[in-house]
């Protein structure tokens, strides 16, 4: 199978260039940009990209990867700051613009053999940069340019080395598609060869080789990418792996009753139920943290699963539907970027596992694992469902986690759910959920004073969760959902709608 490695330094759409790299049929992986040179050459990559950055390449903190990568035979792109650098370590000279160039720009074509073939002229493109490369480094030419950038497009043919200073893999670079597809498979010479099915292939073998004749248990929270890890070692393994849901005290209304009816029909699942909510109010009590929240539940589905597997015997492997996002998010893998929030089933591992895990999901984004849900026969309506965090409703309270903010948001949540559906825009919208505050406002009701809690409605739309955009909800829609939960959820008397997207914010508050 084709491989790109992308070298990330920092850039807020490293993670675009992977999905868009995806979306024409190459695998691409994300790695650190100072990922050792001899792990670099063990991983095999067809073809290199490096990222975009924050930073300048002359400033002494700059993040750099060695010139090494440039001797490893494969064929090079640089985007924006990948650019300066691919100059920089080549022989090249970049300096700070004197007009910096920030938001779209006409590209006019100097040259079209090459990375801009059948692009047109004068097309758009989206700019982000405040240096500019002044000196070309031996062997490149300039083959496009806008009003305030010279050497915008840049190749060495010969040696297979590109570079272009605006961002292909965003929405507002018209032909930002073309230009990556120009890349991959006419000058690095790759085919289209990643889809659902050879990953399934793929993967099932994989699985086979690791687990071999040992059991398998796998946590399945009633979302999808936990049903296709489930369904995936299913493929490999049969009756040797055995499901675990946990009931944490943490779901929707009636989600356990719902869950259990329709994962046990799945397939022929062997489904095992736990409830354990009272475990997990417990051991939340008098928590507000975010991070320790997140550790505290990830800490006890383990002992849980390990509680599980003693009674099953025999157990090695823990199954997880750990998904790209979950990893980049978790983890300071990319670059210099910090880690954002860690995810229960990754940063909230023990580091004394007693299970080696298999996640199957691990390289996928969520519209990957839905695609691959539908080839595994999955019903649509199943995979099409919102997503919901592994630590549920723990992080929609922002603050301590109790019974009475438990039963207030999850009638919230349930009003939003069920007014959206009748509103027809369920579809529309990657998650619909309330959020409750730990702040109390005065309200009017019945003519008496209240002083209760502040409930917020967090509409979102998004491809993969990796960014999203609010939801431009209708006034009528808001008006219904608010009129709803002030009259129907005890204990809150103010409604607010949350407009922020994704980033700078996070779809979920905690």
């Amino acid at each position: 199978m084709n491989k790109v490695l992308i070298l990330d330094f920092g850039s807020q759409y490293t993670q675009l260039i992977a999905r868009k790299i995806r979306e024409l049929g190459v695998y691409s992986e994300i790695l650190p940009f100072h990922t050792p040179i001899a792990r670099l050459r063990k991983e095999r990559p067809r073809a290199l990209v490096l990222s975009g950055g924050p930073q300048s390449v002359y400033e002494k903190s700059a993040p750099r990867s060695s010139p090494e990568i440039f001797a490893l035979g494969v064929p090079v792109l640089g985007i924006c700051y990948g650019l300066q650098l691919t100059a920089y370590l080549l022989g090249g000279e970049v300096r700070p613009s004197s007009k910096r160039e920030y938001g779209f720009a006409a590209l006019k074509i100097g040259d079209r053999r090459g990375l801009l073939d059948g692009v047109r002229d004068l097309e758009q493109v989206w700019m982000s940069h405040g240096d500019r490369l002044e000196k070309l480094p031996p062997g490149f030419r300039i083959t496009g340019r806008t009003a305030n950038t010279k050497a915008a497009v840049i190749e060495d043919a010969d040696r297979r080395f590109y570079g272009v200073q605006f961002h292909p893999e965003v929405i507002h670079t018209k032909e930002g598609k073309k230009i990556l597809g120009n890349f991959l498979f006419k000058l690095a010479g790759l085919k289209p060869d990643w889809n659902m099915t050879s990953f399934i292939e793929r993967k099932v073998k994989e699985i086979r080789a690791m687990v071999g004749r040992g059991k398998v248990v796998c946590g399945l929270s009633g979302g999808v990418d936990s049903l296709v890890t489930a369904l995936l070692i299913h493929k490999a393994v049969g009756r040797r792996l055995t499901c675990i849901f946990v009931d944490n005290g943490l779901l929707r209304k009636s989600q356990r009753r719902d869950l259990m009816d329709k994962l046990r029909k799945m397939a022929g699942l062997n489904v095992d139920d736990v409830d354990a909510a009272g475990e997990f109010i417990a051991a939340l009590r008098g928590v507000t943290s975010p991070e320790r929240k997140r550790k505290i539940i990830g800490g006890l589905f383990i002992e849980i699963f390990d509680r599980e597997a003693k009674k099953i015997g025999g157990v090695k492997f823990l199954a997880q539907g750990t998904i790209y996002p979950d990893v980049i998010e978790s983890n300071p893998v990319k670059g210099p970027s910090a880690t954002i929030k860690s995810h229960h089933n990754v940063g909230g591992l023990p580091k004394d596992l007693k299970f080696k895990l298999v996640e199957p999901l691990r390289e996928l984004f969520k519209d990957e694992v839905r695609a691959l849900a539908l080839q595994l026969g999955v019903d649509r309506g199943f995979v099409e469902q919102h997503p919901f965090p592994g630590p549920g409703l723990a992080v929609r309270i922002v603050g301590e986690v109790n019974d009475e903010s438990l039963a207030i948001v999850r009638e919230a949540d349930e009003i939003i759910i069920q007014e959206v559906r009748n509103a027809g825009v369920y579809n529309k919208i990657w998650q619909a959920f309330a959020v409750l505050l730990p702040v109390k406002s005065v309200g009017v009701m019945g003519d008496q004073r209240t002083y209760q809690r502040v409930a917020v409605i967090r509409l979102v739309q998004s491809v993969d969760g990796m960014t999203a955009n609010w939801f431009p909800a209708s006034p009528d829609l808001l008006a219904r959902i608010s009129t709803r939960i002030v009259n129907e959820v005890k204990g809150v008397n103010r409604v607010v709608y949350d407009v922020t997207t994704k980033p700078p914010g996070t779809i979920e508050w905690e």
